[in-house]
């Protein structure tokens, strides 16, 4: 398989201060180290080696993951490579060593020492794009914002983002420090930032980067039930409601409609998923003119080359139309979140 040279700007260049240059497929490392089933470091490890020899460099993990043990994780396997890593994380979801959910975080001194101690656990002088991981309802996004912009004053962190944040504190925050992208759910499973999110996105010059661009597995076809998840995979609890009873069996109605697509095109259904989200970016289309550099997760090799594999689909409009008859907007079942409390604005 050969290296991928395909890359996607972040932020706009308008203000050179907020663009990044990544991959056009980041990876997900949230799974190597928790919610999706067991561990397998030496696995994990050899991922994103892999990762990094096909030119798949944006790394995406948080200081939640684990909690801390994935940041470890990736600043060990990119130790002697940090110079082709576009490295991001996340602060604000605050947890306790032994996983105790604190809440969210979203004070100056939190961002703070948040970033040291990522730093330190990455094993790094710097952040490539720190976010934060979800919006503090209780301290004004102006603030939190303020202390980040901070960090990158101090050369601690380059570039700044957002996750699950509404269009409103979009701009807000927009309007402290230079923002260089946003990163939420977006899939054909997922579609809601169509609506206000994407055209703010453009207006300010902000980057999409899409998380679950495959719905947490669904659309790449390897889950047929719920029981072939492992047990302590997250995805078996009411907080995945789209994985549970009727909502699974109708969403995998959803998932053989999108397999006939993909084998009228000669890819997987997985790789039609993710070559749908990079078109979102082509004229005409919902994130028209943004950077979108969607981050599929995976802990395995093969699943990771067969997600690059997706930058080599190409579709036309009628592929598109024809795919997004097979999954109307709508159609998904249960709420991507059994709990949306958590997601800034009125979800």
């Amino acid at each position: 398989m050969g290296m991928t040279t395909d890359r996607r700007t972040l932020g706009s260049d308008s203000t050179t201060s907020s663009a990044l240059e990544v991959s056009a497929l980041g990876l997900g490392c949230m799974g190597m180290s928790e919610f999706y089933g067991t561990r397998d470091e030496d696995e994990a490890v050899q991922t994103l080696h892999r990762a990094l020899d096909l030119g798949v460099t944006f790394l995406d993990t948080a200081d939640m993951y684990g909690p801390f043990t994935n940041e470890q994780l990736v600043g060990r396997a990119i130790a002697d490579r940090r110079d082709e890593v576009q490295l991001a994380t996340k602060f604000g979801n605050e947890r306790l060593p032994d996983g105790t959910r604190l809440g969210i975080n979203g004070k100056p001194e939190y961002v703070r020492s948040a970033c040291d101690a990522s730093l330190q656990r990455l094993g790094v002088d710097h952040i490539d794009l720190y976010y934060q991981h979800r919006v503090d309802p209780t301290v004004p996004i102006e603030e939190t914002v303020g202390a980040m912009a901070e960090l990158v004053q101090a050369g601690k962190v380059r570039h700044l983002g957002l996750s699950e944040a509404s269009a409103a504190t979009i701009r807000r925050a927009a309007a402290t420090a230079p923002i260089t992208a946003l990163q939420s759910e977006y899939s054909l499973f997922t579609r809601h930032l169509e609506d206000e999110i994407l055209p703010v996105l453009r207006e300010l010059g902000i980057g999409l980067v899409p998380y679950s661009p495959l719905g947490r597995g669904l659309l790449t076809g390897a889950i047929t039930s719920e029981e072939q998840l492992a047990e302590g995979d997250s995805r078996r609890t009411a907080y995945f409601p789209r994985f549970q009873g009727e909502a699974l069996e109708a969403n995998l109605q959803l998932v053989a409609a999108v397999r006939t697509v993909a084998e009228r095109l000669g890819c997987t259904p997985g790789q039609l998923a993710l070559a749908w989200v990079l078109a979102q970016a082509d004229a005409g289309r919902p994130a028209e003119g943004l950077g979108v550099a969607p981050i599929p997760g995976t802990k395995r090799v093969r699943y990771l080359e067969e997600n690059v594999g997706a930058l080599q689909v190409q579709l036309g409009e009628e592929d598109l139309a024809q795919l997004e008859r097979a999954v109307p907007r709508d159609a998904v079942r249960g709420d991507r979140y059994g709990d949306l409390t958590s997601i800034d604005g009125d979800e």
